[in-house]
Order: C-alpha cells, then sequence, then structure tokens
C-alpha cells in the first residue's frame, strides 16, 4: 500500500499518521529504545530488591551470623543482575539489528525495482573478433 499522491502536503503530522496505519516506515526502532530503558528500569528495581533482602538477611538474625550470610546473597544477587543488564543489551541489539536489516532490504528492492524500470542505454553488443573468426 502505498502513500496516496496528493499535490498538498498536510505536514508532518500527517506523515506520521501514515507510517502508523502502514508498514512502509517500521516504527520499532525508535520503540525499542523506550523498551530498553523500561526494561533496565525493571533491572534496577531488582537489583534494589537484591540489596533489601541482603540486609533483611542481615538485620533478621541478631548475631554475626547474619551479616556472614547476607555477604553471599549480595554478592549472588548483583552477580544475577549484572547478568541480566548483559542479556537485556544483546536481546535489544538483537532486534535493532533485525529491523535494520529490513530496512536495508527494503532499500535494495527499491533499487532493485528502480532499475528494472529504467530503461536500456546501452547499446547492442557487437560480437568480438576470436581465433575461430
Amino acid at each position: 500500500m502505498r502513500r496516496p499522491a496528493s499535490p498538498t502536503r498536510r505536514g508532518p503530522g500527517s506523515a506520521i499518521f501514515w507510517d502508523l496505519l502502514t508498514f512502509e516506515r517500521l516504527m520499532t526502532n525508535q520503540v525499542i529504545h523506550l523498551i530498553y530503558w523500561a526494561g533496565l528500569g525493571v533491572i534496577a528495581l531488582i537489583a534494589f530488591g537484591t540489596v533489601g533482602a541482603a540486609v533483611g538477611v542481615a538485620l533478621r538474625e541478631e548475631s554475626w551470623i547474619g551479616v556472614i550470610l547476607a555477604i553471599p546473597v549480595l554478592v549472588a544477587g548483583l552477580l544475577v543482575v549484572a547478568g541480566l543488564v548483559l542479556l537485556w543489551r544483546s536481546f535489544c541489539e538483537l532486534y535493532v539489528a533485525l529491523f535494520r536489516l529490513s530496512d536495508d532490504l527494503h532499500a535494495l528492492r527499491e533499487a532493485a525495482d528502480a532499475a528494472e524500470q529504467a530503461p536500456a542505454r546501452a547499446a547492442p553488443r557487437q560480437p568480438t573478433p576470436g581465433p575461430l573468426n
């Protein structure tokens, strides 16, 4: 579905509206950044929960055993959070790469269509003399 040709353009708002209705231009490249930061916010909440769990373990026990138990909880939790950050970043980069690949394929398809529609300007080929002629 192509954008209708109109002699009068209404402005940038109509272009955005048309992009929302059709799939001529994918909008996920812009949205993935918001999703990435929202995911990092969730991972930050998990990190705060890990620190809170470690402090809770330390405060629940009234001896040094609570502090000794809280240290592995804190270290393991922060290692899991670091792994989640790396994993989330790699997933978001994968999606960005896939959508950029889609954009590149779209551009290649348009270039191939334009090349097919261009008139053939090359002169007919003359046979080249060879050893058998």
